[in-house]
């Protein structure tokens, strides 16, 4: 069987990229290998009558919203390799099963790579996190803390100081922040520290204090990660689309990437916020895109069989 579109991924971007299609009657497998980046948190915010929801449940709910498509399929397997047979892709999946498909949807998300601090991923999602528009609420008017390196550093301790007033930014023994990175700092009454972090205390998951290298500790409520990320899933070398500066794909204002049939939405293009708002309007986006270009096709087949 030839399906109309593949959606590898199964976030919010992929999600809603089947939904759109299985609503505009196009055959459509979700593959969705039960992997997700935010399975650290308990709660997702700014999705507007979805603030604070538990990100298991909404995807169970979205889940339970495609299978009143009959021409969407959910299948819980990972893509191993995607390949262009002509004008169609083949998409192999780790148990060996191969697919054919006229479109593809890269929806797969990316990897975060925390600093290497002790147990830092017991506090990961907890009271440590890496998007203040996601959960800078919650930790508003506390002591917190930005645990980041070089440019990033410098970003976020901006961005950050947008929801309180004592906060520290920690390089983690590595410099990175100009002289007048740190003037400019100061004068905002943000604080920085050099040295390497030995320890973060707590309980089940609530940050404290923050140990550093000379055995001093600072007390800290919590705080942002500026972690190095890397797409969940690689298709470049079979595809050949063009990955941006950060390493995501490259995309047009329709989702579409530089390889003919290929498009990629949400955390995939590692091009901006993430929140889940953001990669399921996206999905959408890139859905309409394919079907667009799906009725293009058929009608421009249609017109060279009357000629």
């Amino acid at each position: 069987m030839i399906i109309d579109c593949a959606v590898i991924g199964g976030g919010p971007a992929g999600l809603n990229a089947a939904l759109v299609l299985g609503r505009s009657r196009r055959k459509t497998i979700l593959f969705d290998d039960n992997k997700p980046r935010n399975a650290v948190t308990s709660h997702s915010h700014g999705f507007i009558t979805r603030d604070g929801i538990n990100p298991q449940e909404l995807k169970r709910i979205a889940q339970e919203e495609l299978r009143q498509y009959p021409d969407v399929r959910i299948l819980k397997q990972r893509v191993e390799l995607i390949n262009k047979d002509n004008d169609l892709f083949q998409v192999k999946t780790e148990a060996g099963e191969v697919y054919h498909a006229k479109k593809i949807i890269l929806a797969t998300g990316f990897k975060e790579t925390l600093p290497d601090i002790a147990k830092v991923k017991e506090f990961y999602g907890k009271s440590l996190f890496s998007c203040p528009f996601c959960d800078g609420w919650e930790l508003r008017d506390r002591p917190l803390a930005v645990i980041a390196e070089g440019q990033k550093a410098f970003h976020m301790a901006k961005v950050v100081s947008n929801w309180t007033n004592d906060l520290i930014i920690f390089t983690n023994g590595r410099k990175g922040l100009s002289a007048d990175e740190k003037e400019l700092l100061i004068s905002k009454g943000i604080g920085f520290n050099d040295k390497k972090i030995t320890a973060l205390i707590g309980k089940e998951g609530i940050l404290e204090r923050i140990q550093l290298e000379d055995d001093s500790e600072i007390l800290r409520q919590g705080g942002f990660i500026a972690a190095d990320w890397k797409p969940a899933a690689s298709f470049e070398s079979s595809l050949g689309y063009t990955l941006n500066e950060l390493k995501g794909i490259e995309t047009d204002s329709w989702n579409r990437t530089s390889a003919k049939g290929v498009f990629a939405c949400g955390d995939t293009k590692i091009a901006g916020p993430s929140q889940l708002i953001i990669a399921a309007g996206e999905g959408s986006m890139a859905a309409i895109a394919v079907n667009a270009e799906l009725i293009e096709e058929k009608f421009n087949q249609e017109e060279k069989t009357a000629l």
